[in-house]
């Protein structure tokens, strides 16, 4: 069952979990570590974890997991030979205890907002655990894992990778019963080497999935995913043309998108035709697990992006769409063509640049230039080290190095819809403060 997470303390994962069901939580943080944690002692290229076990018992944390014998302290520290493979085997033993049924979702884009509509749905008529955040990587599903209890019937976890395997590597983790692939777009092509790259990475969903004999959701109007899933027979989705899936009407996105699902016209606080597929999603997999009709359009209806992603924001006279949570080239270009869609005047993009993008970076940029000046927006921002560098003639266009350089040069905007989006380091949202 533990699969590769036997690893060196195949004995005493058993008695590990004991321990760690007398806890309340998981730690591994001693700024928010609290009374009766367990902690457990990570380190990163430039930090040693163990440094720390000492002030997160003094904290409250009833256990610290350390793999440094010299920071051994007392019957509260329990010595391992890795702490991070002790956090994700205990996590596979945790996931297996409960027997929960684990919903699995990566992708290019839409991941957060897909997980978070998923939940919304699916929390109608289940008890269901969720990844907070996007705590998806190799820390974050443990972590995520080993925050279901016993009355969480669904979880659902979202998974993040920029290299080839890390996905296949969550999966022997999570091990999970569904998945679903929001897309396959232009994100981490430095690490994944290139969109064929990141097909495949994406794709190691699907093989742990075919080859364990699991269910798949399935967007069955994107081709790739349409032929990779050609021949498999546990897979249920949704199609606007398609019969042999569900039906779903695609009506309006301006600004909201609204759609029809079995007769029934639902409304969302969602801005963009991109976000069409997400909502899509969400509301198949409720019917997938028998959730009331009215009760996903409730559901749906009910729920409001937060965390810079999507949000609708009114700041004096002016618009913004704040979607500055990250950015690649696949998820600009459709945030551009949907702003030249809004029926306001005074557009005005403010872009930042997008990262991880490799040998890629100087080509991406330069086309995202090119196709914002080739639409019907009346002012542009292009903000960062790539994007200065990029080439422009339009005189629409302004080309700043740094958001530094960008604030220096701020003057007033007034009655303007604005599209703010960038990559997560380039931390857009600070322009509401200049706003």
């Amino acid at each position: 069952m533990l699969g590769l997470f036997l690893y060196f303390y195949f004995m005493n994962i058993e008695t590990l979990h004991k321990v760690f069901l007398d806890c309340n939580a998981i730690s591994t943080d001693t700024r928010k570590v609290a009374e009766n944690n367990m902690f457990f002692a990570l380190s990163g290229d430039n930090f040693n974890g163990n440094t720390f076990a000492k002030e997160a018992l003094k904290k409250g944390a009833k256990i610290a997991v350390i793999d440094d014998k010299d920071y051994y302290l007392s019957e509260k520290t329990i010595l391992v030979k890795n702490s991070l493979k002790t956090l994700q085997a205990l996590a596979n033993y945790h996931r297996h205890y409960l027997g929960v049924k684990i919903i699995a979702l990566t992708g290019s884009n839409g991941k957060t907002t897909t997980k978070e509509l998923i939940n919304t749905v699916l929390s109608q008529k289940y008890n269901t655990t969720a990844t907070i955040g996007n705590l998806n990587n190799h820390i974050g599903v443990p972590l995520t894992l080993l925050s279901m209890t016993k009355q969480t019937e669904i979880g659902i976890v979202e998974m993040g990778a920029n290299h080839q395997k890390e996905i296949e590597f969550l999966c022997q983790i999570a091990q999970p019963d569904y998945g679903y692939i929001t897309n396959f777009g232009k994100a981490h092509l430095e690490g994944f080497g290139g969109v064929e790259g990141v097909i495949k990475g994406k794709s190691e969903l699907y093989d742990y999935l075919i080859n364990h004999d699991k269910h798949i959701f399935i967007n069955a109007d994107d081709n790739i995913q349409k032929d990779k899933l050609n021949n498999y027979i546990k897979k249920y989705g949704f199609s606007q043309n398609d019969s042999n899936y569900q039906k779903i009407e695609f009506l309006v996105a301006n600004p909201f998108v609204a759609f029809k699902i079995k007769d029934t016209t639902i409304t969302s606080n969602l801005i963009g035709e991109y976000n069409f597929t997400n909502l899509c999603a969400a509301s198949t997999i409720g019917l997938y697990f028998n959730v009331e009709m009215e009760a996903i359009k409730k559901a749906i209806e009910s729920y409001i992006p937060t965390n810079n992603r999507s949000q609708i924001i009114k700041k004096g006279s002016n618009t913004i769409i704040l979607d500055a949570y990250n950015a690649n080239p696949s998820s600009m270009e459709v945030a551009l063509k949907n702003f030249t869609k809004q029926t306001q005047s005074n557009k005005i993009a403010i872009l930042g640049d997008m990262f991880e993008l490799g040998n890629s970076a100087s080509e991406e940029h330069q086309y995202i230039t090119d196709f914002a000046n080739s639409l019907n927006i009346d002012s542009i921002f292009l903000i960062g080290e790539n994007f200065y560098k990029s080439k422009s003639n339009n005189l629409k266009t302004k080309q700043y190095q740094s958001f530094e350089e960008f604030k220096a040069n701020f003057k007033p905007i007034k009655s303007s819809t604005l599209l703010i989006k960038g990559s997560r380091g380039m931390a857009l949202e600070r322009v509401l403060e200049l706003l």
